[in-house]
C-alpha cells in the first residue's frame, strides 16, 4: 500500500464562527441561541464559561493565517456568522462583509484556500423567536443568506457548505437538552431535520441557478453503525439505525430524496413531517458537489427489548439501543471511543453506495482534558496521543484511498483550542494551545510532526 497521498490533498484545519469569533455584539451582531442561552443559564455551561470568551479570532486572524502557513497548511475550514452578516434576517452589515472579506483574502495571501460553511449550530435569535427550524419560514430565511453569502464572497471563495452536522441541532435540540430549544418530541425532531434539509437544498438551488463558481457541498458526521451480533433481529436494529442517522441526510444530499425504508418507518409510527407540494423537487435540486465527513467515533448497536418499544415510537431508542462493545479502545477524556477503521468502511460506503462522490474528512480529532500535565519545560504540549490518533485514522485514509475511495482531503478539528459549546475549554482538540490568559498561541508537538507529513505528502510509517 501506498504511504503516498493523493496530489493536491487539502491538507488543513476546521472551525467556526461562534466558537473562534468572539467580538460577541460588536460591530452590528446580534444575538444567537447560545449567546440568549448563556445570559438565561450561564451554570449550564462549564465554568461558566460562555461565547463571548472565545479564541479571538475576529482580532487574530491575520496572525492565524500566517501561522497556518508556517505549518504548512493548504486549506482550512470555518464558518459564516448568520446574525453578524444579517443582524436582523434582511441588511447586510457592511463591517461584517469587510471582516469576512478580509479574512478570506488573508487565508488564501498565505495560500491557504478558504473552505466557507453557513451554518455550525448557531440560530439567530431573531429567527429562534419565529420557531427556528421548526418554521416553515426557516427555508426562505436560509435561502437569502446563503445567496447573500454568495454574493458578498464569491469572487473569493470557491468551496462552500451549508451546514454542519445537521443531525446534531436535531439531536440535541429536539430530542435532549445540549443545545437550544431543549425539546424532547420525535416528531418535532423529524419536522426539524426536514427543514433543514429543504433549507440546505434551496441554497444549493440558487448557488447553481445563479451558475456561482467553486462547487457547494455540505457536512456530515457519518459515524458507521456495527450490530452486537449477527443476529437477525441485531442487524435490524443495525438498519434502523443507520437509517436515522446517516440516511436520512445522506441521501437527500447526494441522491436528492430520502430512502423509501425510511419514509415507510416514519409512517408507520406517525412521524411523517408536514411537506408541501414541491418539496420533492427542491430535494432533487439540491445534490451536493462534494461531502465533508465528520468523523469521531463508530455507532454500535443492538436489539430493543420488544417489550420495551413504544408504537408509535417515541425516541430513536424504540428501533435500537446503544450497544457497549466490551473490546473498545476509548479517549476517557471525551468518553468517546476510538475506532480508526471507521474511517475506512465510510470511505467504501461512499464508493460503493454513494456514486464514489469527492469527499474529504473535514473533521476528526482528540479532544484532552489538562492537556499542560504534558508541558515541556519549554511550555510545548507533548501530545503524542494526539499523534498516535491522527497517524492511525491517516493510515485507514490512505487504505481506503488504494481501494479507490475518492478521499481529497484531511482536517483535524482544531487548528487553535476553541470554546466548544456547553464544555467551553474543558477538552482541548487543536493543533496550538490557546492560553486563556494572554490569547496567545503556542504550537503542539502534534503541529510540528503534521507540518512534516504535509511536506512530505507522505505517511510516517
Amino acid at each position: 500500500m501506498t504511504r503516498k497521498f493523493p496530489e493536491n490533498f487539502l491538507w488543513g484545519a476546521a472551525t467556526s464562527a461562534p466558537q473562534s469569533e468572539g467580538a460577541q455584539y460588536e460591530d452590528g451582531k446580534t444575538a444567537s441561541t447560545w449567546d440568549v442561552w448563556f445570559e438565561k443559564e450561564p451554570e449550564r455551561f462549564y465554568n461558566e464559561v460562555g461565547p463571548k470568551d472565545t479564541s479571538l479570532t475576529y482580532e487574530k486572524y491575520a496572525k492565524d493565517a500566517k501561522l497556518m502557513s508556517e505549518m504548512n497548511l493548504n486549506s482550512f475550514r470555518t464558518s459564516i456568522s448568520w446574525n453578524r452578516l444579517l443582524p436582523d434576517g434582511k441588511t447586510v452589515n457592511e463591517k461584517a462583509v469587510l471582516y469576512y472579506r478580509d479574512y478570506f483574502l488573508k487565508l488564501k495571501e498565505q495560500g491557504v484556500e478558504p473552505i466557507v460553511n453557513l451554518f455550525h449550530f448557531d440560530m439567530p435569535w431573531w429567527l429562534m423567536e419565529k420557531g427556528g427550524w421548526e418554521s416553515r419560514e426557516s427555508i426562505e430565511h436560509f435561502a437569502y443568506y446563503a445567496n447573500t453569502a454568495f454574493e458578498q464572497f464569491g469572487d473569493i471563495v470557491q468551496h462552500w457548505m451549508t451546514f454542519n452536522e445537521p443531525i446534531v441541532h436535531v439531536q440535541c435540540g429536539y430530542l435532549g437538552n445540549d443545545h437550544w430549544p431543549q425539546v424532547n418530541n420525535f416528531k418535532q425532531a423529524v419536522q426539524v431535520a426536514y427543514h433543514t434539509m429543504l433549507a440546505h437544498a434551496a441554497a444549493v438551488k440558487v448557488f447553481k441557478e445563479k451558475q456561482r463558481k467553486g462547487r457547494i457541498g455540505i457536512i456530515l458526521n457519518l459515524s458507521p453503525v456495527y450490530a452486537r451480533s449477527d443476529k437477525e433481529e441485531d442487524q435490524e436494529a443495525r438498519g434502523n439505525s443507520e437509517l436515522l442517522h446517516i440516511k436520512s441526510f445522506l441521501d437527500p444530499a447526494v441522491l436528492g430524496k430520502y430512502p423509501e425504508e425510511l419514509v415507510t418507518m416514519l409512517k408507520d409510527n406517525d412521524l411523517l413531517p408536514a411537506a408541501e407540494s414541491g418539496d420533492s423537487e427542491l430535494l432533487a435540486a439540491g445534490k451536493v458537489d462534494y461531502l465533508g465527513v465528520n468523523y469521531y467515533q463508530p455507532l454500535r448497536v443492538q436489539a430493543v427489548n420488544k417489550e420495551k418499544v413504544h408504537h408509535p415510537a417515541k425516541s430513536p431508542s424504540d428501533f435500537s439501543r446503544a450497544y457497549d462493545w466490551p473490546e473498545k479502545r476509548m479517549n476517557l477524556y471525551r468518553g468517546w471511543e476510538i475506532y480508526p477503521e471507521g474511517i475506512y468502511d465510510i470511505a467504501i460506503m461512499l464508493k460503493d453506495e454513494y456514486e464514489n462522490i469527492p469527499w474529504y474528512i473535514s473533521e476528526n480529532g482528540m479532544g484532552v482534558s489538562d492537556e499542560e500535565r504534558f508541558m515541556d519545560e519549554e511550555g510545548i504540549v507533548q501530545d503524542d496521543y494526539r499523534i498516535e490518533f491522527i497517524r492511525d485514522h491517516l493510515d485507514q485514509t490512505l487504505k481506503a484511498i488504494d481501494e479507490g475511495a475518492n478521499c481529497f482531503g484531511y482536517h483535524l478539528w482544531t487548528f487553535v483550542d476553541c470554546w466548544s459549546w456547553l464544555n467551553a475549554y474543558k477538552n482541548r482538540y487543536g493543533y496550538y494551545r490557546y492560553d486563556l490568559e494572554t490569547g496567545k498561541r503556542i504550537p503542539k508537538k502534534s503541529s510540528f510532526w503534521m507540518s512534516e507529513i504535509i511536506q512530505r505528502n507522505e505517511l510516517d510509517r
